[in-house]
């Protein structure tokens, strides 16, 4: 073979040994997020939640999709989750809040022009993909504005108004809701895989 064709044929190798490499991470990547999903789909399933499979694959699928795209733990979503609604997509408090991630609906018109999310009525707040994104993003939101996760989740569950600057210092304000969340969060630290360890 002469050295300019040797040389050609070294560049295919190589190039196809790189695209195989890549394709090779990209697929492992991919499959580690599936697994996640999974485990987040057998954990709703191991509490008993009252959905079928259907929708809990949705649940787990939006869980993890918008936690990711917001950059937030997705194990925290689930714990505000579970304190909030118990994972109930149809729950409605005395204030009007609705579905997993208990959002009213004035809050739900003012984030869903930011979220791309149509929201027509109340009602689509018990949408799973739809409560989801607007939730998630509205505590990362929260999560940059305090850089403190006792602030943040206060603020999710009484309302920005009602939070006072100095709440956002050192470990932030103590409440029921924050002792529950955090207490549910760390319980499911220890169930599922820390979302860091799949890129």
């Amino acid at each position: 073979m002469k050295p300019y064709t040797r040389y050609i044929a070294f560049l295919f190798a190589t190039l196809f040994c790189s695209t195989f490499i890549l394709g090779a991470f990209t697929y492992v990547g991919a499959s580690g997020r599936v697994a996640i999903k999974e485990k987040i789909f057998s954990y709703l399933k191991e509490r008993k939640v009252s959905s079928n499979d259907e929708k809990l694959i949705k649940i787990a699928n939006s869980v993890y999709e918008e936690a990711k795209d917001f950059e937030i733990d997705y194990r925290l979503v689930l714990a505000v989750m579970k304190v909030e609604s118990n994972f109930k997509s149809d729950a409605i408090s005395k204030k009007g809040a609705r579905g997993l991630l208990q959002i009213k609906p004035s809050l739900a018109k003012h984030v869903s022009k930011e979220t791309g999310v149509s929201i027509k009525s109340p009602k689509c707040l018990e949408e799973p993909e739809k409560n989801i994104r607007i939730g998630v993003s509205h505590l990362s939101w929260l999560m940059d504005k305090f850089e403190n996760i006792n602030t943040a989740l206060h603020a999710y569950n009484v309302g920005l108004g009602k939070v006072k600057p100095s709440t956002s210092d050192d470990n932030g304000p103590d409440t029921r809701f924050t002792r529950k969340v955090l207490t549910e969060y760390q319980l499911i630290k220890n169930s599922l895989p820390d979302p860091g360890a799949i890129q």
